[in-house]
């Protein structure tokens, strides 16, 4: 995994890039890092190469927005999350590449015209869900995210559309995000051990895109001061469609 030549390596360099930008700015742009990383890698090793170098991006989200979360809505997901990684553990136990990442991008554009669609019936302004409507919400999108980013690091999308459905806030949405994939992708580190997926030589890959991390991470806080409330939501809708269509290649 660690031969993948100087063009391999220049690619999962921006990948590794996107990983920082996303996690302190435009959170659905980690997909595009799942689907570089699967360019150059097999699918199923690359997921474990990418996860991480997330973490490292996790640290660098809770460092910047760790006062920004809410915690209720993390509490309500965290149990259907804990379902959704146990099946795409299985899933990726008993499926091939391609499989793996059509399920995912078809997913992720089925999401995005649900929440297209809610939006138009709204009038322009989504309003969240309340009572028991919240509750199947957090459980729907929960099972959603932990199965995509247990099965190709591609929960990010899942938990923009959520985020963006709940009505969060630009400083919410990325406190919320930061906490919620700090603690998924931690949880799912043995998931990853045991299955194959992390290993000595995506592990010394890893030390060597880490940098880059970093450097995407700095750049993505500098630039999401800029961006406003509705840009940004129309960002993150167009980069989870881009990602969903990439992964149906």
């Amino acid at each position: 995994m660690t031969d993948v030549g100087v063009t391999g390596f220049l690619v999962l360099a921006l990948a590794a890039c996107l990983v920082g930008f996303a996690k302190t700015a435009i959170g659905g742009a980690a997909s595009i890092s799942v689907a570089l990383f699967a360019a150059v890698l097999p699918a199923k090793e690359s997921t474990g190469a990418l996860l991480p170098l997330l973490l490292v991006g996790d640290v660098l989200a809770i460092s910047a927005y760790r006062r920004h979360a809410d915690w209720s809505l993390l509490v309500r997901l965290f149990p259907s999350v804990a379902v959704g990684v146990g099946a795409g553990a299985l899933f990726v136990s008993a499926v091939d590449d391609t499989v793996m990442r059509r399920t995912i991008g078809a997913v992720l554009l089925v999401l995005v015209a649900v929440h297209v669609v809610r939006q138009r019936r709204a009038g322009g302004v989504l309003v969240a869900p309340t009572g028991a409507a919240r509750h199947v919400a957090a459980a729907v999108f929960g099972v959603l995210a932990g199965f995509t980013t247990m099965v190709a690091n591609a929960g990010g999308a899942v938990m923009s559309l959520y985020l963006l459905t709940m009505g969060l806030g630009m400083m919410g949405f990325l406190g919320t995000t930061a906490w919620f994939f700090g603690l998924v992708n931690a949880f799912k580190v043995p998931f990853s051990v045991g299955l194959g997926l992390i290993g000595t030589s995506s592990l010394l890959l890893c030390a060597a895109l880490a940098p880059f991390v970093v450097a995407g991470g700095l750049l993505g806080r500098r630039v999401v001061g800029r961006l406003d409330q509705g840009l940004f939501s129309r960002i993150v809708l167009v980069v989870t469609v881009l990602s969903g269509l990439n992964l149906l290649r």
